[in-house]
């Protein structure tokens, strides 16, 4: 089993509905809340990279479904911008029901390699781009909005089970229990602030986050001797998840784990 830590960057939050993030005076990102579109514009350099980055894992925290960046209006001057898409695709891979692509005129279909920010599925019209997320299996995603108290654990166990039963994953009903059991307490017992629980199949796996809103990062240190009280979560979780992990985004984190049914075999 393996745990991520996954940093985070500065962020500058604005306006809603339509949010709009001044990333520096070159690079400007537009939020559209009733989309997943977010749309840059400018120019990209080392500077403003790490804001768009930061940008982006906020928007991709707060709604399920892949998100498009719209990157019609933007010239990437560096590798650090050219970067930033892709490496954000990568610390999202483990969440459940979550994506980045983009929509990008310099490639003619999508996912060309020779695409001006490689390793990020593009495609050369909006239209494309969002019949794409269209077309992405929302319907197998689960999300519950929960406060900080502890009802909020069983009321989390019973996503669990209803998503487990939907998708025909039996074997995972358990063990994806007992992780999210974990998270849901840990943000009660530390982070104290309202949470998000949302849980997906992809393949035969089955994806789990708890998304909340404090900076302070859970610890994993190793095996508890047996007459320590609590402070279990995370064992219990690397137990029972293949792989697990903490993401921080601008105003909180996303503990994610991914569950195997290859794994309950094995110890079965």
């Amino acid at each position: 089993m393996t745990g991520v830590d996954r940093p985070q960057a500065p962020y500058v939050s604005g306006p809603h509905p339509e949010t709009t993030i001044g990333v520096n005076e070159r690079c400007r990102v537009e939020v559209d809340e009733s989309s997943p579109v977010i749309r840059l514009s400018g120019v990209l350099d080392t500077a403003g990279a790490p804001r768009v980055h930061d940008a982006l894992l906020a928007r991709l925290s707060d709604r399920p479904g892949p998100v498009v960046a719209d990157v019609t209006g933007l010239r990437v001057t560096d590798p650090a911008g050219r970067g930033v898409f892709a490496e954000v695709r990568r610390e999202i891979a483990d969440w459940p029901a979550a994506d980045l692509l983009l929509c990008d005129p310099a490639v003619s279909g999508p996912g060309r390699p020779d695409a001006v920010l490689a390793g990020v599925p593009a495609w050369p019209t909006l239209d494309a781009a969002l019949a794409a997320v269209a077309a992405a299996p929302l319907a197998a995603v689960l999300t519950a909005e929960l406060p900080p108290t502890p009802e909020s654990a069983r009321q989390a166990r019973e996503l669990v089970a209803t998503g487990c039963v939907r998708w025909g994953m039996p074997a995972l009903t358990e063990p994806a229990q007992i992780a999210v059991t974990e998270m849901v307490n840990n943000v009660v017992t530390h982070a104290r602030t309202p949470m998000s629980v949302r849980l997906a199949p992809q393949d035969d796996t089955l994806h789990l986050a708890v998304r909340d809103h404090s900076s302070r990062r859970p610890t994993f240190e190793g095996l508890s001797p047996p007459n320590r009280v609590g402070g279990r979560g995370l064992l219990l979780i690397d137990t029972v998840a293949r792989r697990w992990g903490t993401s921080m985004v601008p105003d909180g984190k996303v503990v994610w784990c991914v569950l195997h049914p290859d794994d309950e075999a094995a110890q079965g």
